[in-house]
């Protein structure tokens, strides 16, 4: 099947000033938001964030409080769902029981469409021909494995040939090995068909793999926006960087800023080098010296003499193995450093070991030191 057979064009989804609140709690809190046409955006935070709040905003399941929703350019607030032309698929995928695969599939069109029996029976195919399960059309969702379950829920939500998919954690019933072929298969469906995917999950690194676009949500609210290369190398605040992967996250107060280089203390310690604050900083602030876990390197201490030691020494409390690394969790003073070595360096620490700990400077970032990044109009690249 030639992928231009089901290729339609994604919707752009505008969000302006969206709240919601349910009695004293707000779910949703100004938020401000630009899909852009044909992207897949990612949805991400913890429970209770708002991010499935927002997605049934855009799907018209839920009315705002305030603020407006527009999908090409028109205003579909007060627009119920089922005219609002949305694909959706659920995590627990709601299929029929009672139906096989291809009636399942087909079932939007009895609703929305006005097609020939020809017709629906032409798209069904092109449909499980596009998840791959033609030969699977005649079963029923029981006799179907988890994944082979989410394909027809798939199929289901793009027959209609809808410019706006949403996707509610879709893959949290999948354990992890077929989640992540999921994960695949999803993103090669997305480029296939070309519609706009708004897609909610509380897994970093399901956003990470699968999005163009990554919104991190945090108390009601977007705390960043950007590629997920860019959320990851470069955060906008403490909560960004601990939710986005491993980090080491160090107090430290700034004692010099000049336009190439800062210098911090950490603790007591002897005052270090560090990036430039990406944020208004003055010397005597405090901030956090962020640095990723694999950008660590190590040394035992025994292999470095003392004239020599440009980083911190630290003493091995942990390591645990990981498959293709170990980690290690290091007692800096009163803090707790992580680190990960590949697996034949490891040989060189252990437990109650001493070692000396540096990074690239590039490797590091100062942030703000509140832990809260949260905004409520972010919307651009970060």
């Amino acid at each position: 099947m030639e992928q231009s057979a089901v290729r339609t064009s994604g919707a752009r989804v505008r969000l302006r000033n969206l709240s919601k609140s349910y009695g004293a709690v707000v779910a949703v809190d100004g938020l401000t938001l630009d899909v852009p046409a044909g992207t897949f955006v990612s949805l991400l935070g913890p429970s209770g964030s708002g991010k499935t709040t927002t997605l049934n905003l855009i799907a018209g399941f839920l009315t705002p409080d305030a603020g407006d929703i527009l999908i090409d350019e028109r205003s579909v607030a007060d627009v119920p769902p089922h005219r609002r032309n949305i694909g959706m698929v659920f995590q627990s995928y709601s299929l029929f029981p009672h139906m096989t695969v291809a009636d399942n599939v087909g079932f939007p069109l009895r609703m929305r469409a006005k097609l020939s029996r020809d017709e629906s029976r032409k798209r069904i195919a092109e449909m499980l021909a596009l998840v791959q399960l033609s030969h699977l059309k005649a079963r029923y969702p029981r006799q179907l494995s988890g994944g082979q379950q989410q394909r027809v829920a798939m199929a289901r939500a793009l027959v209609s040939r809808p410019r706006l998919l949403l996707m509610d954690e879709p893959l949290g019933a999948l354990d992890k090995k077929l989640r992540e072929q999921m994960q695949a298969e999803i993103r090669n469906i997305h480029r296939s068909v070309g519609t706009t995917v708004v897609y909610v999950t509380h897994d970093q690194s399901e956003a990470l793999t699968m999005s163009d676009l990554v919104v991190v949500m945090h108390r009601a609210r977007i705390a960043q926006i950007g590629t997920p290369r860019a959320l990851y190398e470069a955060p906008a605040n403490a909560f960004v960087a601990d939710f986005l992967g491993d980090s080491n996250l160090i107090p430290a107060t700034i004692v010099k800023t000049a336009e190439r280089e800062c210098a911090v203390r950490i603790g007591n310690r002897a005052v270090i080098a560090a990036p430039p604050a990406p944020f208004a900083a003055a010397a005597g602030d405090r901030a956090f010296l962020f640095v990723r876990p694999e950008d660590m390197t190590l040394q035992p201490a025994s292999s470095v003499q003392p004239q020599d030691r440009s980083g911190l020494v630290g003493t091995v409390k942990e390591l645990s193995f990981h498959g293709d690394v170990f980690k290690l969790s290091i007692a800096v003073g009163d803090d707790v450093l992580k680190a990960k070595v590949a697996r034949e360096q490891c040989g060189s620490f252990e437990v109650g070991r001493q070692v000396v700990i540096s990074w690239t400077p590039n490797a590091a970032r100062l942030l703000p030191a509140t832990s809260d990044g949260a905004s409520s109009s972010e919307s651009g690249m970060r």
